[in-house]
């Protein structure tokens, strides 16, 4: 039989210093805005290179959305 034993403040507090959160790892495009790494970059739409949304046609279909919600109230 194991016998249970409160731990102290030092040693919880010991384990959960690995618990801290670090510095995202970010990237820039060929723009150089930054983005996550492994991810689109929000501001031009591109990954590795490649356009993977186009994010002027995004901003139109929100508009639209926006603007046909305000004329149903």
């Amino acid at each position: 039989m194991v016998v249970r034993m409160r731990h102290t403040r030092s040693q919880t507090n010991s384990r959960r210093s690995h618990h801290r959160l670090k510095n995202p790892a970010l990237s820039k495009d060929e723009q150089g805005n930054t983005h996550l790494r492994h991810r689109m970059s929000p501001a031009t739409g591109t990954y590795r290179g490649r356009k993977v949304v186009n994010l002027s046609a995004k901003i139109e279909k929100r508009a639209k959305k926006t603007k046909e919600a305000e004329n149903a109230r």
